[in-house]
């Protein structure tokens, strides 16, 4: 007998390179079958041949038809809108975390979840950075530094000291205080616009974001250099090193942390290399 390649030999389980789709599907799949008749309101069947409720039941809970949702298990590439996962998500009762993570799944954003950029930034969040003991900021999905402690004023001159704009990237593209405090320049500021990209991704035609990209691409020849690129990369922690126009060389270890729930902030952390 030969395997399936989604599935590893004598086990059942997803092989590593299932594709999405067929990750979906597998993942619908095992909520289906493990939801009884009685817990959706149906009276249990004296022969049924697979556990849990049938596809065709299904589809009449979540009002599609059942050669599509039949086809949504099977992995194949059919188009799932965000409208029919939520009907999905609730016909099968899906749990908070398991229904963030069959949107996930899918690339789509659930339409019953509000939109993190309308909302203020966790109260506990902002109070964190008085509390730590190195230069910390919060970022918002912009990257504008929405609180920020005085440790990292004082080495971030030009940007969270005095009346400055409060964005990274326009710090960094257009302030000369940047080019002189950070050691390496062109090699971070290449990395920051290819994180920037990655981080986006979702709301890269949002208002704000489209504004802020815009604005850099004329004020800057470097970052529209460096975004012309189609660089991508994920936010990477590691040494910072900085010329300090006071202080003189600073090297520190980069830690971010996005809060649960609020992956649209970030809380950076420069903890002081030994």
């Amino acid at each position: 007998m030969t395997t399936q390649p989604s599935e590893k030999a004598g086990t059942g389980a997803p092989a590593l390179d299932a594709t999405p789709a067929r990750a979906l599907g597998d993942f619908i799949r095992a909520h289906r079958e493990r939801l009884s008749p009685l817990a959706v309101g149906l009276p249990p069947a004296p022969r049924r041949r697979t556990p849990g409720l049938r596809r065709e039941e299904v589809a009449q809970l979540c009002g599609v038809s059942p050669t599509w949702y039949t086809w949504i298990e099977q992995g194949r590439p059919v188009s799932a809108s965000a409208d029919a996962l939520a009907r999905i998500a609730v016909a099968l009762q899906l749990s908070r975390a398991e229904r963030a993570y069959l949107f996930e799944l899918a690339a789509q954003r659930d339409p019953a979840e509000p939109d993190p950029a309308a909302l203020d930034a966790p109260a506990a969040l902002l109070k964190t950075v008085a509390l730590v003991g190195a230069p910390a900021y919060v970022l918002d999905r912009q990257w504008n530094a929405l609180r920020w402690n005085p440790q990292a004023a004082d080495l971030f001159v030009g940007w969270l000291d005095g009346a400055n704009d409060r964005n990274l990237l326009t710090y960094m593209f257009t302030r000369p205080e940047a080019s002189e405090l950070v050691v390496d320049w062109e090699t971070r500021a290449r990395r920051l616009v290819a994180e920037f990209r990655a981080d986006t991704i979702r709301h890269l035609n949002d208002a704000p974001t489209r504004a802020l990209i815009d604005g850099l691409l004329t004020a800057s020849d470097a970052f529209a250099r460096f975004w012309a690129s189609q660089d991508v990369g994920e936010r990477e922690g590691g040494a910072r090193a900085f010329n300090h126009p006071v202080r003189g060389r600073l090297v520190y270890d980069q830690i971010t942390f996005k809060p649960a729930h609020r992956e649209d902030l970030k809380l950076v952390i420069l903890v002081g290399s030994d």
